[in-house]
């Protein structure tokens, strides 16, 4: 039985429609969620958006995200192969920090969302967690090394906030995996106007 979904006719009318969430970090962090694009909240459309558009940067993908029609924070999209990703989201917020460095609240975080089912939960899903601005340093090889074990979600991915240079916003984009000896570490730079955007690879 197909469900109903619902998306964005690209990923640049997407940057767009975002862009005002994205520019006002209290409506990126805690807004409302959408009531017309399945309520998602803001952060987890930035998010998703985010890692359509560094998986993309590689070519070999052409991703896009939809609503969720039974219950998840969003669906990830390969329209080449027409392969889907169902995605959960979590928030590292800047406010929890207090005693604790921003590392073991990531992990803590991931903890916490695949303890709510397991593998029942987890199995097939993509986690993103979301780091809010200000949450401090953390260390990508050794959180990728210390997640939990074995991790149930099929992949799971960390996004953060580095800064804005020249009106440019600068995210960081993290896939944790050590498979290949080191972990992922992209940066997406969008641009002044929020018309474009560029991926490089840091590590």
């Amino acid at each position: 039985m197909k469900y109903p979904v619902r998306q964005f006719v690209s990923m640049k009318a997407a940057l767009k429609e975002l862009e005002p969430y994205v520019r006002d970090s209290g409506q990126l962090q805690s807004g409302k969620p959408f009531k017309n694009f399945g309520e998602m909240r803001p952060r987890e459309a930035w998010a998703n958006w985010l890692v359509c558009a560094t998986i993309n940067s590689t070519g070999e993908k052409d991703l896009t995200f939809t609503t969720d029609p039974i219950g998840g924070d969003g669906i990830i999209i390969d329209k080449k192969t027409n392969d889907v990703f169902p995605t959960e989201h979590v928030m590292v917020s800047r406010h929890r920090t207090e005693g604790q460095d921003t590392q073991t609240l990531v992990l803590a975080a991931i903890a916490q969302k695949q303890g709510k089912g397991g593998a029942a939960y987890a199995s097939g899903k993509t986690l993103i967690v979301f780091l809010d601005s200000g949450t401090g340093e953390w260390f990508p090889n050794r959180a990728a090394k210390a997640l939990p074990k074995p991790v149930d979600f099929a992949a799971v991915w960390v996004v953060d906030f580095q800064g804005i240079k020249d009106g440019s916003y600068t995210y960081g984009v993290t896939l944790l995996d050590v498979s290949a000896g080191n972990t992922p570490i992209c940066v997406v730079r969008i641009a002044e106007d929020f018309s474009s955007w560029v991926v490089s690879q840091v590590q």
